[in-house]
Order: structure tokens, then C-alpha cells, then sequence
């Protein structure tokens, strides 16, 4: 992985696909989340790593279904950035570009490439919450997601 230079990416396996989250923000526009999890290894490192990443909107989601499925070996290009809600930081590592491992010059039909967001959150501005289904809340935690 490389986090030096201007495009953050990685290339490894997906090991695991978690549920889609949906929900409603505060401005009634309705939203879907999904968390991916993919593992990778470093020369220098002895064991595999994993990232945690995910993809945003329903949209994008359906896009890169073809390509995250559970052992398959994909390049992820990927935004990390950290955001304060209640005095706690939360980091996210959202995916903007998915496409197979090793392929040279992707065509449409193989890579996955994401919009950046309309318009970025104001300086200052806190997050809305994010709204888990009903049957996922847990009440015991803070967490906006």
C-alpha cells in the first residue's frame, strides 16, 4: 500500500463483504453504506494486513458488486479522512476507484470509478448522525453510525 504519494491504494484479496447500512439524513435523503474488507501483504511486513474500507451510495455500491465478491483479488484507490462528532474523531477510508488486480489498462467494464461528492462539508461544519435500521441500533453505544 502506498499513503506517500498523491493516490492512496491498495491491492489485495476481499475477504469479507459486510451488510449494507441505509438510513436517512437529516435533510431527508436517503443514503446506503457498505463496508468491505480486503488483505494484503508488504515486503517488509512478516504477517498480512487488512483494510477496512468502504463505498457510498446505493449506486456505486451495485457498480462494484461484480468485483467485491469474497476472494477476489482487486486494486482499491481509496480517500482516508477523519471527521469530529461529540468531541470524538472517527476516521473513514472511502473507496473512489475498484478495479481487478494486475489489469494494466482497465476498460469501463472492469474498473469501478467513483464521483467525488457534490459539495465537501463545510470548515466547522459537524456531521449529521448516521442512522442504523432499527433492528441494527444498539442503544449502548454513541456512535453516530
Amino acid at each position: 500500500m502506498d499513503i506517500t504519494g498523491q493516490q492512496l491504494e491498495a491491492t489485495g484479496r476481499v475477504i469479507a463483504v459486510l451488510p449494507i447500512r441505509t438510513g436517512t439524513s437529516a435533510a431527508g435523503t436517503e443514503w446506503a453504506s457498505q463496508d468491505y474488507v480486503i488483505e494484503y501483504s508488504e515486503p517488509s511486513a512478516q504477517y498480512p494486513r487488512r483494510l477496512n474500507f468502504n463505498i457510498f451510495g446505493s449506486d456505486k455500491i451495485q457498480q462494484s458488486s461484480q468485483l467485491l465478491q469474497v476472494g477476489n483479488t482487486v486494486k482499491v484507490s481509496f480517500d482516508i479522512d477523519a471527521r469530529e462528532y461529540q468531541g470524538r474523531w472517527f476516521t473513514s477510508i472511502r473507496a473512489w476507484k475498484v478495479e481487478p488486480a494486475g489489469a494494466a489498462v482497465p476498460t469501463a467494464a472492469a474498473a469501478t470509478t467513483y464521483a467525488a461528492p457534490a459539495q465537501p462539508m463545510a470548515p466547522g461544519a459537524a456531521p449529521q448522525p448516521m442512522q442504523q435500521p432499527a433492528a441494527q441500533q444498539d442503544e449502548s453505544s454513541d456512535l453516530p453510525f
